[in-house]
This record gives C-alpha cells, structure tokens and sequence, in this order.
C-alpha cells in the first residue's frame, strides 16, 4: 500500500519504498546532475511519479556504488551499460563476474591505460629534458 512519505514544492509523493532523486544523491555521495547523466545513459532508471518526479528503490543505492566504483576503475559508461549485469558487491566492495566477452573488454581497457602511461611517462621526460640546463 502507497503511503504518503512527504510535500515536495506543494505536491504530496507517494511511493512505496523509494526516495526522490536528491535523497539517492545523499545516500550515495553522489549529485543529482551524476544521477541524470546515469539515467540518460541508460544505468540506471528510474521509475516516475505522475508528477514527473523520479524515485529509486533502495536496491538503486547500491547500484549507483557499483556504476561509481566501474567509472573510478576507468570503465566507461557504455562499456559499464553492457556489463553492469557482472557486477556483484562482496565483502571488499564491488567486483565483475567475468560474464562473456568481458574478459577481452577489460584487458582491452588495460592496455590503453598502459599506453596513455607510456605516453604521459614519455612527455615527463622531454618536460624534464626541457627545463634542465645543459652544462
């Protein structure tokens, strides 16, 4: 049964369980304009009131950690649509089931980050050639 949880700019919500979009911004740490960005790209979806309010259900609380802890480890969002089914949260945070085709996926995404090492490595040492004073 629908229960009426609070007033939000004159307009009373109803939900079972689920949280406006700024409450799911506290929980998670994260901002409202991060959880758009998520919805438009398909992460996450949220259900809406016939006011045109979001809602999320608490198990959206724990998916917003795994769509952050996906982008701090370099995966981005459309890689992160086609493999979020693979993640699980265990007792160290977030980690991948190594689902179909995403072994290949991420080793693909470490050598591009091994490369964009190289290459800042590379620029570290013509900087430092630069500003040494040759004798």
């Amino acid at each position: 049964m629908a229960r009426t949880v609070g007033v939000h700019a004159g307009v009373k919500v109803k939900r079972r369980n689920r949280m406006l979009i700024g409450e799911l911004a506290r929980r998670t740490g994260t901002t409202t304009r991060a959880l758009r960005h998520y919805e438009d790209t398909g992460l996450l979806v949220p259900e809406r009131t016939t006011a045109g309010y979001r809602t999320y259900a608490p198990a959206d609380v724990a998916r917003v950690a795994q769509i952050r802890a996906l982008l701090d480890a370099g995966i981005g969002t459309a890689t992160i649509r086609r493999f979020l089914g693979c993640a699980r949260d265990g007792h160290h945070g977030t980690y991948l089931e190594l689902c179909p085709d995403l072994r290949a996926e991420l080793d693909a995404i470490a050598a591009r980050m091994d490369a964009e090492q190289a290459a800042l490595s590379a620029r570290g040492a013509r900087l430092a050639g630069l500003v040494t004073c040759p004798r």
